[in-house]
């Protein structure tokens, strides 16, 4: 009997786990599958995933609190709308995974468009043009990329530096060791091995290795060299069906801009207007 008993509660238990499931997927589904802008006015919040390491765009300062260019426009372009941001750090690396499976609405952190991305995400129109840049020690002599035959070079998992480097071989895929970089979950951590010699090199974003050595007061002590790639646009990307959210950031930049706020706060962190045509006009 008892034997029975417990099979019986264990089939219950299943059930119950199995109809949770069930009603969780369909809900991720839904949310996934429609345009939320209602939902997004109703509840007053948006979730935006970013790499809380990406100095000077999002990041956690040493007060635990997020900081950054991109955190100050995008809850300025929400505010607009009386919608508070939920700031979720997520792993880089599987950003539209995130995005997609519903536990964050936006990838807002430095987010360059690409061809591969677009066919995953809806992006807004650019709000800031960025390079891909190498780093190297002073000290190592590389002052060129063709410096960079046969050494170690560093680049973050899963961003745009990385899918440029493997799709233009030509550049430095083909003349670093291994014919490969070296891949970190952060800039930070690339940045510590490149310090130790570790790595002679590292691809990485203009903006990011300007602020960082800037902050560390080593700007003196490293090659900050064009890697030779095309200009990137940073935008925000949101899912395909969210249409209606995408058309109201891009409201929102020219908003912004016109009001002087989007100006204001690209003072704040970089010293300049860094705005887009498609954010001025």
């Amino acid at each position: 009997m008892k034997l029975k008993k417990w099979l019986a509660l264990g089939l219950t238990a299943v059930a119950v786990v199995t109809l949770a499931a069930c009603g969780q997927s369909k809900t991720s589904s839904e949310k996934v599958s429609k345009d939320n802008w209602e939902k997004y006015t109703e509840t007053k919040e948006v979730t935006i995933g970013f790499d809380n390491t990406f100095v000077p765009m999002g990041y956690e300062d040493k007060s635990g609190n997020n900081v950054g260019f991109d955190i100050d426009l995008a809850n300025a372009v929400f505010a607009e709308y009386g919608i508070k941001v939920k700031w979720q750090s997520i792993n880089w690396d599987m950003k539209e995974t995130e995005l997609n499976n519903g536990t964050i609405d936006l990838i807002w952190n430095g987010y360059s468009m690409t061809d591969e991305r677009v066919k995953k995400v809806s992006f807004t129109n650019p709000y800031m043009v960025n390079k891909q840049v190498l780093v190297t020690k002073k000290s190592s002599n590389i002052s060129s990329v063709a410096g960079m035959k046969d050494k170690k070079l560093g680049a973050q998992a899963g961003s745009s530096g990385y899918d440029t480097f493997t799709s233009n071989p030509k550049i430095l895929k083909d003349i670093v060791a291994d014919g490969d970089a070296t891949q970190y979950e952060t800039f930070s951590q690339a940045l510590i091995d490149l310090d130790a010699d570790r790595i002679d090199g590292l691809l990485i974003d203009r903006v990011y290795a300007n602020y960082y050595l800037k902050q560390e007061n080593k700007l003196s002590d490293y090659n900050i060299i064009d890697a030779g790639y095309e200009s990137e646009s940073f935008s925000v990307g949101a899912r395909k069906a969210d249409k209606t959210l995408v058309k109201k950031i891009n409201e929102g930049f020219k908003k912004l801009y016109k009001e002087g706020k989007f100006q204001e706060i690209s003072n704040k962190w970089f010293g300049e207007d860094v705005a887009t045509s498609d954010v001025k006009s």
